[in-house]
């Protein structure tokens, strides 16, 4: 498994996903995902890895990835105008979308 393209696909998915609620901040919304994924890829690297040599279940990944949420600040959406209530959403959001596309290419 490369890393560097699974990293690459979450990237584009999470664009996706944040372009369908998000089209008028899509440049903040790249460098929020930017940031986010900047901040925690040697942690999902680490737990991906031990996801598909079966030292993780999918549920134990999926709390992993969960507890990352906190970083995910999403500045750049916050200062552009988006509601505290939409970022929680969208936060939500983004970590389902990591984990479902990790699962999806890896398992």
């Amino acid at each position: 498994m490369d890393f560097e393209e699974l990293l690459k696909l979450i990237k584009e998915e999470l664009i996706r996903v944040l372009g369908e609620s998000y089209a008028e901040y899509k440049e903040e919304a790249k460098e929020d995902i930017d940031a986010f994924l900047e901040s925690s890829k040697v942690k999902l690297e680490r737990w991906t890895h031990l996801l598909v040599s079966t030292e993780l279940t999918v549920k134990d990944y999926e709390w992993l990835v969960k507890s990352q949420k906190d970083i995910l600040v999403l500045e750049a959406l916050y200062a552009a105008g988006a509601s505290k209530r939409r970022l929680g959403h969208l936060k939500n959001k983004i970590i389902k979308t990591v984990v479902d596309t990790v699962i999806r290419v890896v398992l």
